[in-house]
């Protein structure tokens, strides 16, 4: 045979797709060294800090309140009464022939100061409406929501345990009361589940600031038992749907 031409392979020749396409001839996806940069400097070790706190316990700051407002100005039918023994509130005006709609939101939202004389002016005044107020307080429940949420998330345990107080008092100041707070436990109840664990375990010594009821956890489950008691059917459940046990 003769030469063979220029050009002319002298047999078939392999195709570059007929090698092995098996995964030990493929790179993995990132362990090439092309277009990556690299350096012999030492890298800086990264300093793993401790998580931030929630803070979910903790104080929140303390706006001043609508009764600080009315009082400073001279707005409210009341004044202390000083005496031997103790101070006491004196009102200028019979307490049955108040405004509801206008003097008990004030008085409420008032609780959650730390100063006096508003905190003893406010507390005392409010107990003194739910005290004589009767069928006059259930129509104002729904404007005592706002003050009632505002001073329980302050999470100041003083505070907190005033409002409870104050809660307590207000369902069993006039009938129909507690269940007309049921549909505002969504409002309400959130501190609640967060606080309701917030109890002294002193083992077998004695707490000598019962009197003073300011246990949260205590005063937590007094009120849910009296929200039970006098919320009718739905309390029970609502209840439960807000704080799990």
């Amino acid at each position: 045979m003769g030469m063979l031409g220029r050009g002319q392979a002298e047999g078939p020749q392999p195709s570059p797709r007929s090698h092995s396409a098996g995964p030990a001839n493929f790179r993995m996806k990132c362990t090439g060294t092309g277009g990556m940069t690299t350096s012999i400097a030492p890298k800086p070790e990264r300093s793993v800090g401790q998580p931030p706190k929630a803070g979910a316990f903790e104080r929140r700051a303390i706006a001043p309140s609508e009764f600080r407002r009315f009082y400073d100005r001279g707005d409210l039918p009341i004044q202390i009464l000083h005496s031997g023994t103790a101070n006491r509130i004196s009102w200028k005006v019979d307490i049955e022939k108040l405004d509801y709609h206008h003097y008990l939101p004030i008085f409420l939202d008032g609780i959650r100061e730390k100063e006096d004389p508003y905190r003893f002016l406010s507390v005392e005044g409010t107990h003194n409406i739910l005290d004589r107020g009767g069928s006059k307080i259930l129509p104002v429940v729904p404007q005592l929501i706002i003050p009632i949420n505002t001073a329980l998330n302050t999470r100041d345990p003083e505070v907190m345990a005033t409002t409870l107080k104050v809660l307590q008092k207000l369902v069993l100041s006039g009938e129909m009361v507690g269940e007309a707070l049921v549909p505002y436990y969504r409002q309400i109840l959130p501190t609640f589940n967060l606080f309701r664990n917030s109890s002294k375990n002193i083992g077998d010594a004695i707490d000598y600031g019962q009197r003073k009821r300011l246990n949260l956890g205590e005063l937590i489950d007094e009120t849910l038992e009296i929200f039970e008691v006098h919320g009718g059917a739905d309390a029970f459940i609502n209840i439960k749907y807000m704080i799990p046990t």
